[in-house]
């Protein structure tokens, strides 16, 4: 086995997740590195110049890690080219998106696109689910709950409820305008994005 088929494959996060990371990747203002080369030195400067820590990081051995840096090897496999892409991405301008996280939880809030199964429980009546289109804003109060629970390592099921209640908040409840005491239950998400 050689050293690119031995490493780990990238965890594998689930819709709301992946759309958090998707929302903060797409508020950077700058591209991030295209070439082997560059994003090997990029990630040896987060790592404080350490290639045996950015080889773990990557699963690969310190001797690769070094080839790349001094450009003796230039087109990864396509594992490392992945992890090298991935891990470029979620250290990328984190100024910019740590500020971007900031005006989602204090002003901005965030706005919500998704296509899931959305059943109701109000005053003791149910509606049966059906799949909807959803397409809202997320007040700042439940954006920074999200990004907290996001930060402090919260599983797809934690953040569940707190998504789905910020959607009946916002589209079904028109901010707590209509329909009081309703619960919309939340299941089966198709499809979900985020934007900050």
């Amino acid at each position: 086995m050689t050293q690119h088929e031995n490493q780990q494959p990238a965890a594998r996060r689930g819709k709301i997740l992946d759309a958090l990371v998707r929302a903060e990747r797409a508020t950077v203002t700058r591209s991030a590195p295209k070439s082997a080369k560059a994003q090997v030195k990029f990630l040896l400067t987060r790592v404080k110049g350490s290639t045996q820590a950015l080889a773990e990081r990557l699963g690969v051995s310190r001797r690769t890690v070094e080839r790349y840096r001094a450009g003796q090897l230039t087109t990864p496999q396509s594992k490392l080219r992945a992890a090298l892409v991935e891990e470029t991405a979620s250290e990328w301008q984190p100024q910019v998106r740590a500020q971007a996280r900031e005006r989602a939880a204090t002003s901005g809030g965030m706005w919500v696109e998704c296509t899931a199964y959305f059943g109701f429980t109000a005053s003791g009546s149910s509606d049966d689910g059906r799949q909807r289109f959803v397409s809202t804003a997320i007040s700042p109060t439940y954006a920074a709950q999200i990004l907290q629970l996001q930060e402090a390592g919260a599983t797809e099921e934690e953040l569940h409820p707190i998504v789905a209640a910020a959607i009946t908040e916002s589209y079904f409840t028109d901010w707590g305008t209509r329909c009081e005491g309703l619960q919309a239950h939340f299941t089966d998400v198709l499809s979900l994005d985020i934007q900050f």
